[in-house]
């Protein structure tokens, strides 16, 4: 993983995301997904620059089935946020990093 970026599984879910005080950014993807590859760079470059103020996390959707099938996800990438242990919104699809960005920021506000 990216430098500030956690991976998240099942086991660490609940104490990662769940029990997680502030802003949680998890990026469901898979290994084969392209659009998935397409957008980790830009999630990677949000964890720098939101170090600190946002949590971000990727779980593999392959290798924790269970967790994707627990939130509905029906297409990747998706990315879902989190605030104090509450799923607050989410984003399907490849987006562009000023999208993300002002997602981010209103969450914050």
């Amino acid at each position: 993983m990216a430098e500030g970026i956690v991976e998240l599984t099942t086991a660490s879910w609940d104490k990662e995301v769940l029990q997680a005080n502030g802003l949680v950014m998890v990026d469901f993807w898979a290994v084969w997904c392209g659009p998935c590859r397409m957008i980790a760079p830009t999630v990677e470059e949000l964890a720098k620059e939101y170090a600190g103020k946002v949590k971000v996390g990727k779980l593999n959707t392959d290798e924790n089935p269970d967790i994707a099938s627990k939130y509905k996800i029906m297409g990747i990438p998706t990315i879902m946020f989190f605030k104090d242990g509450q799923k607050v919104d989410q984003i399907v699809g490849a987006v562009p990093k000023p999208q993300l960005k002002a997602k981010i920021d209103a969450l914050l506000g």
